[in-house]
């Protein structure tokens, strides 16, 4: 038989900070969730809920139309 190993369960950093909306202009919070690429990261890889992600999600989409974030890195 194989053990389960059970990870750490990720929580929501923002539903633990309370925080009210998702800024687009905080660009050093939306780059945390991207990856090297360029990509949003997926909320089950940084634990976030799925309301906080769809705020996320939006604000990364509305910086990058604001040009206040590229959308491809190189």
């Amino acid at each position: 038989m194989q053990q389960r190993k059970f990870q750490k369960r990720r929580f929501c950093k923002f539903c633990v900070d309370k925080t009210p909306f998702i800024d687009y202009k905080d660009l050093k919070i939306l780059r945390s969730y991207l990856t090297e690429r360029g990509k949003i990261t997926a909320g089950r890889m940084t634990g976030t809920c799925a309301k906080h992600q769809r705020e996320l999600t939006a604000a990364i989409k509305r910086a990058r139309n604001i040009a206040f974030m590229p959308f491809v890195e190189k």
